[in-house]
Parts: structure tokens; C-alpha cells; sequence
């Protein structure tokens, strides 16, 4: 499906906050909110929108441990193919594909070794999947997320 406009502009508002209502976002582009229900509907009909989520801080979940995990992929595993199948898998904050001998980089967050462990069986049984190389976060040097960023300085 081609988005015109106003549907991107409708997608941007629903990535920037997808509990926006359909008068805030009509508000925003300039529709009404039945025009704006009517274009969501169709998004999601079409299948352009896929869904709506939360996005949870993982420590809030107890998850602290955290864990990068490659992954070798047979023949050619296409990178879609890696993403709908650890998409599914809540623990994997991020996954990218890289340069080198793996396919792919996933960063899991887990409560705690046993659970990466558990994310990791759950990922190699992929049918695509060769196998993984994985290692454990001991401490982070430099935080980038965006909740340290409105950190206030630490005292010590």
C-alpha cells in the first residue's frame, strides 16, 4: 500500500505516542477524528500498521540482565526472516545485522542468567539458526538510553 501524507503523518503521530487520541492526531494533520479512524483502520486492514505495544523499561520488569548474542544463520536467511522471528521474543531489546562471520546481533535483557539461557534456547531452536555466540553484560561504561540521558548527575 503507498501512504500519502496524511497517513504518514498519522503513522508519525501513532510512533511518537500510539495512545494519542483520534481528535489529537486529526488536530495535529488537520482531519476530524472519524477521517483519522476511518485512515487507521484502513492502515491496519492493508496491513501498514501491524499493531499497537507498550514499550516497558525491562529493568521495570526486574529484567536486569543483559546479554548480546550472536547469531549464525544458514544459507541465506534473509535479515526479514531473523527479525519476525526474534520480534516475537520480548526479552530481545534490539537486533541488528552486522559485518563479520555472524548474521546478526541481539541484545536480550533478562532477569537473570537462567532466563538469558532460556531466550537463547527459544532463539536457536529458529530453524534458520546454526548456531549462537553469546556474552553477559558485566557493567555498562557508557549508558545511551535515552532514560540516562534525563538522569539527574550523580552525587558520588
Amino acid at each position: 500500500m503507498e501512504l500519502d501524507a496524511l497517513d504518514r503523518a498519522i503513522v508519525g503521530a501513532l510512533v511518537e505516542d500510539a495512545r494519542s487520541t483520534y481528535a489529537e492526531i486529526g488536530h495535529q494533520i488537520g482531519l476530524s477524528a472519524p477521517a483519522v479512524k476511518r485512515r487507521v483502520d484502513r492502515l491496519l486492514s492493508s496491513g501498514a500498521i501491524t499493531g499497537f505495544t507498550a514499550r516497558v523499561e525491562p529493568s521495570a520488569l526486574g529484567w536486569t540482565t543483559e546479554a548480546y548474542v550472536e547469531l549464525f544463520c544458514r544459507g541465506k536467511t534473509s535479515p526479514a526472516e531473523i527479525g519476525l522471528a526474534v520480534a516475537r521474543l520480548p526479552e530481545v531489546i534490539s537486533a541488528c545485522t552486522i559485518t563479520g562471520e555472524a548474521d546478526a546481533l541481539l541484545h536480550i535483557r533478562a532477569k537473570d542468567v537462567r532466563h538469558v539461557e532460556q531466550v537463547i534456547e527459544r532463539v536457536a531452536a529458529e530453524a534458520f539458526v546454526v548456531r549462537t555466540k553469546s556474552a553477559i553484560v558485566l557493567s555498562r561504561l557508557i549508558d545511551d538510553t535515552p532514560h540516562a540521558a534525563n538522569a539527574a548527575p550523580r552525587a558520588d
